[in-house]
């Protein structure tokens, strides 16, 4: 079926969409050529503008002064915003690095930014490392068979973040529900409830546990980016405890859910594509490009939203003071005027101009560790991998935020 460009930017609003990369990208591709800047009224929605070219996103990346964070970070239902704004204004809401505009962005920013320096990574890196080989050792005890992207891919960024921050392995598993179901929301699978409470109620889990932790980082601090956040201070004060709780949050699962995608949907691409995954094994000096291939690839970021503090034009439409844009990530990654074929999966792609990341004031705070972590990974794989195929269908989560595959069977000869 061939579909309308007002059928495909209400894709845009879909969850289920995003599960299909099938249909998304039919969607993307048909905006990006007839309406890059679409006007979208989806049922449920406020409305927004769907910006789809690379060009567009990064030039609204670019003036951050006038496209703001704040009061409409995500794309959310209608009566949902409405939530967090009364929440907001109550002072009781999550108050995160992307709900946040400078001059607040910057000073908060600051306080996690010398964990994620190249310094920091350096000192991190055996440790990844060290757990890349202990997810790998565990695909190959799985006797050849696994759904990697429950067994595996999900495990080991997650490990990698609790080290990072200092929690015990032992709160594994309450992180990884929670986070499941906070990106999961949308997901039949993944979510706590449909209600706006039940959704509202996965922050508050969140914050309960943050809290206890905050508690026990200031009485008694330690060396970990836990100590660090709960002992960070602004203009001479500590931050109070939504945005405590809030930094967690964003460190704790981004930090590790965008990563797993990544993974898996890297791996699911050198699959199917085995030529690619026989250049990269005879090669391994390619494997930086190959990371920011599989990171292009997957684009586990779908979405952010801006919103205009004045009329501003932009691909010959005017987007008025107060109206929102939407930047799809995943359209400007397979845009056809910056990409070379940028539906082929290049393991050696050079340039590779993603905005997977972000670009700009908000450029992704973890980047360099999501990249040394994929590259662990893999460089610990490919050199054991006898072969690998699928074993199943491979399924994506329903979201429109972050997410990637949430199964991947696959069968598997290692050494």
């Amino acid at each position: 079926m061939t579909l309308t460009v007002h059928e495909a930017g209400l894709a845009l609003a879909d969850p289920k969409a995003y599960a299909d990369e099938r249909r998304l990208h039919e969607a993307l591709a048909l905006l990006r050529e007839r309406s890059p800047v679409h006007w979208v009224e989806a049922p449920g929605y406020n409305p927004f503008w769907a910006i789809t070219k690379h060009e567009h996103v990064l030039e609204i990346e670019r003036n951050h002064e006038i496209f703001l964070n704040a009061p409409r970070p995500l794309l959310a239902t209608a009566e949902l915003d409405q939530v967090n704004r009364e929440r907001a204004e109550q002072g009781i809401a999550l108050r995160t690095l992307i709900h946040m505009d400078d001059p607040d962005h910057r000073v908060v920013r600051a306080i996690g930014a010398d964990w994620f320096r190249p310094r920091a990574m350096r000192a991190l890196e055996p440790r990844v490392k060290e757990l890349a080989k202990r997810y790998v050792d565990r695909m190959a005890g799985f006797g050849g068979e696994c759904d990697f992207a429950q067994q595996v891919s999900v495990h080991f960024p997650l490990q990698v973040i609790l080290s990072l921050l200092g929690l015990p392995e032992s709160d594994f598993d309450r992180m990884l529900k929670l986070t499941q179901e906070l990106f999961g929301g949308d997901d039949d699978e993944f979510q706590r409830g449909t209600s706006n409470e039940e959704k509202i109620q996965v922050l508050l889990d969140f914050f309960a546990y943050f809290q206890e932790l905050t508690e026990a980082r200031r009485k008694d601090p330690t060396d970990d980016l836990a100590s660090a956040i709960a002992n960070a201070r602004v203009d001479g004060e500590p931050l109070n405890d939504f945005d405590t709780a809030s930094y967690y949050v964003i460190v704790a699962t981004a930090g590790h859910d965008t990563t797993s995608a990544t993974i898996a949907g890297g791996l699911r691409a050198l699959i199917e594509n085995p030529g690619q995954l026989d250049r990269l094994k005879q090669d391994p000096g390619l494997m930086p490009f190959a990371v920011d291939e599989m990171i292009r690839w997957v684009t586990p970021v779908k979405e952010f939203m801006r919103t205009a503090v004045r009329d501003y034009d932009i691909g010959g439409v005017t987007i008025r003071k107060g109206e929102s844009v939407l930047l799809s990530y995943p359209s400007a990654n397979r845009d056809e005027d910056v990409f070379d074929d940028p539906f082929t999966f290049d393991v050696g792609r050079d340039p590779n101009r993603h905005l997977a990341f972000g670009f700009g004031v908000h450029y992704c705070l973890g980047a360099a560790l999501a990249r040394i972590e994929v590259r662990a990974f893999f460089e610990e794989l490919l050199p054991r991998l006898r072969s690998i195929e699928l074993a199943g269908t491979p399924e994506g989560i329903a979201t429109t935020f972050v997410g990637g595959l949430k199964r991947l069977p696959v069968r598997y000869s290692l050494g």
